[in-house]
């Protein structure tokens, strides 16, 4: 067997489930083993093997003590001298693992997923920093979000940290962001450039034909016989906007159910319930069925079966997008590969980055209009028209956001980190 051109290190609070950068990094790996990288990975919590994976519990962002630190850090504009003790110590124990990844591995580069781009873990992103300092390490930014796109940072005491971390403008560091706004604010805010690489699917490799393991999908959720079933393939957060999927599925009128497939994740229960209530006094059929879906098949604690991802999409009639704000948008690339009509917001990105590449999508702006309802109703009532929609996006996605794109970007952009 050949020797890998390189030994890769993957570092992010979390490598596991089906949140955007995991989903992303699995594709980058896949690529760079392709190109003959060996690529291990180190997290708070990682779904990769046991003997590439280095597990940290204080570098995962759920962790009791890293929230605590946030709340502090980010809800007022002075912290305690305890918290600033605490991110020490913290920094200092990540970086000695950092240290001891690079070791066990014989790292030859890394890169670094939204650990220093997003401050959901402030002491693994001052360990990183410092690691990267100390040794010179190419190091691969690979940011998919930036503290100035959430509100939720606005209130800060930790400017000292973003600035010194968040990201990082060191020499060894090369920045990747996903979308043409993230690349111009990066520059604006910090003088350094970056190389602009899109999310994307393995379109060379179309999805296989389905089995008859998910033929009882529909009526495990629930679904009516000769119901449309609508797919919100999203986490319940504000700013996915699901009520205004909640309220194309009341405005389409015919017999449809909207099923959501994820959890609220790390913003708390309050939008969920929100949303439950919003359902109930427009009387529509909803389903939060995060306990019956994950990245792949399996069963549940209650028996029950667990359903993938692309069986959602096989399943649905339509896909439900309508995000306020997306960094690019991992929900609108899966349903161009399981060939689904969509109905969606013509958020930021979509409109400056993918847009003008043509494809055949419903879009609204600030509300789901009349135009909007008719399309989609029209697009559930049209199998043929449906089709063709389908077709056309998949062919320009494998154009533009196909694995082979990656590949090209990739190569170059290892060659340039490591010179």
């Amino acid at each position: 067997m050949s020797t890998p051109i390189c030994r890769i290190g993957f570092v992010a609070t979390r490598l596991a489930g089906s949140d955007g950068v995991s989903l992303e990094v699995a594709k980058w790996a896949s690529v760079l083993t392709k190109l003959g990288h060996a690529c291990f990975f180190f997290a708070g919590e990682s779904e990769w093997p046991a003997e590439r994976s280095y597990l940290v519990s204080e570098a995962h962002f759920e962790l009791p003590a890293i929230r605590q630190l946030n709340v502090d850090l980010f809800d007022d504009y002075r912290r305690s001298p305890e918290t600033s003790a605490k991110i020490a110590q913290l920094k200092n124990h990540i970086k000695g693992h950092l240290y001891a990844y690079c070791k066990k591995f014989d790292l030859e580069m890394l890169i670094v997923e939204n650990a220093l781009s997003l401050p959901m873990n402030v002491p693994l992103g001052l360990a990183l920093t410092e690691l990267i300092a100390e040794t010179g390490i190419p190091t691969i930014g690979h940011h998919h979000d930036f503290t100035w796109e959430r509100p939720r940072y606005a209130v800060s005491a930790a400017e000292d940290y973003l600035s010194a971390s968040f990201p990082p403008t060191l020499h060894s560091i090369h920045h990747v962001v996903i979308n043409s706004f993230a690349e111009r604010q990066l520059a604006l805010r910090t003088g350094v450039s970056s190389t602009l690489i899109p999310n994307v699917m393995d379109f060379e490799a179309p999805p296989t034909q389905p089995d008859s393991y998910a033929d009882d999908l529909r009526a495990e959720l629930g679904i009516p016989q000769g119901a449309h079933f609508l797919l919100q393939p999203t986490r319940i957060v504000p700013r996915k906007r699901i009520e205004q999927a909640i309220e194309l599925t009341r405005r389409l009128e015919n017999h449809s159910v909207l099923a959501i497939t994820h959890h609220s994740g790390d913003e708390g229960s309050n939008y969920e319930n929100y949303l439950r209530e919003y359902a109930r006094l427009l009387n529509v059929d909803v389903r939060f069925a995060a306990a019956r879906f994950a990245p792949q098949r399996g069963t549940n604690p209650r028996g029950e079966k667990i359903y993938s991802l692309e069986d959602a999409y096989r399943q649905a009639d339509l896909v439900t997008y309508p995000s306020l704000v997306e960094g690019f948008g991992n929900a609108f690339l899966e349903t161009l590969y399981y060939c689904r009509p969509i109905v969606m917001s013509s958020y930021e990105i979509f409109k400056t980055d993918i847009q003008p590449k043509g494809f055949h999508v419903i879009t609204f702006e600030d509300f789901v209009s009349d135009d909007c309802v008719l399309s989609a109703r029209q697009v559930l009532e049209d199998p043929t028209w449906a089709a063709e929609m389908t077709e056309h996006n998949y062919n320009l996605g494998k154009r533009h956001y196909s694995f082979s794109v990656l590949e090209r970007a990739l190569e170059s952009l290892i060659r340039s980190a490591r010179q």
